[in-house]
Parts: C-alpha cells; sequence; structure tokens
C-alpha cells in the first residue's frame, strides 16, 4: 500500500508515521512493512527469526529500517540486518538509527510536532 492512505494507516511507532509523512511531502511512493525476510530457521525448517523492514520504496529499490533504540539496545536489530545483508545480498536496506532520525525531524520541522504530539499522548 502506498502514501495515498497514511492518515487511517496503524504505524508500529510515531517515528514512522513522521517518516512517512517526509516521503509523503516529496512525492516519493512507500510501502509500509511489505515483506517478512526469514533469518533462521528450525530443523523442521520452520521459520524461528525472521525480520521486516519498515518501508520499501520502489522506484529506489530500497527497504528501510528506522531504529530509535539508544546505540547500545540497538545491537539486536544491527545483527539482523548484517544477517539479511548475508542471506539477501540482492537486497538494498538502509538502518536510519535514532541520531539521524532526530536529525531528520530537525530539518524538517517536526521535531517540535512530534515532542507535542508524546506529551499529549502520556496525558
Amino acid at each position: 500500500m502506498s502514501s495515498s492512505n497514511n492518515k487511517t494507516r496503524s504505524f508500529a511507532h510515531p517515528a514512522e508515521e513522521e517518516f512517512a509523512r517526509i516521503l509523503d511531502f516529496y512525492g516519493i511512493e512507500w510501502v509500509y512493512e511489505p515483506k517478512t525476510f526469514p533469518l533462521e530457521y528450525d530443523s523442521e525448517g520452520n521459520v524461528i527469526e525472521a525480520f521486516t523492514p519498515d518501508f520499501y520504496l520502489p522506484q529506489q529499490d530500497l527497504y528501510i529500517e528506522l531504529t530509535t533504540l539508544k546505540s547500545h539496545l540497538a545491537t539486536h536489530k544491527n545483527r539482523k540486518l548484517r544477517r539479511i545483508k548475508e542471506l539477501y545480498p540482492d537486497i538494498n536496506i538502509k538502518l536510519y538509527k535514532r541520531r539521524e532520525m532526530n536529525n531528520l525531524m530537525v530539518k524538517f520541522g517536526l521535531a517540535r510536532e512530534n515532542a507535542a504530539r508524546s506529551e499529549a499522548a502520556e496525558e
């Protein structure tokens, strides 16, 4: 599904919604969580670990994963991304970390708006 209906879409994290708004602003086509990549199987061939990137940008053939976790907590996600690159070398994937997300929010004037939304959600 593309950007045209992100108002009704339920995102897993507010940062994903903000990222979708940036993509929409620039007219970049995107799909939210379009594919899950199996990473590990048990002895019977059942998937026991998988990874679903947050966005796919079809025109760029690029998957985007966002993380707002602090660096020391993002180790697990980084390991999964390395595993994707090992198992699926033709897949283009980019991780935007907390600092990069914050920089995007500031650059596009969304930092204040996001902070206000977070405060309202806590009340």
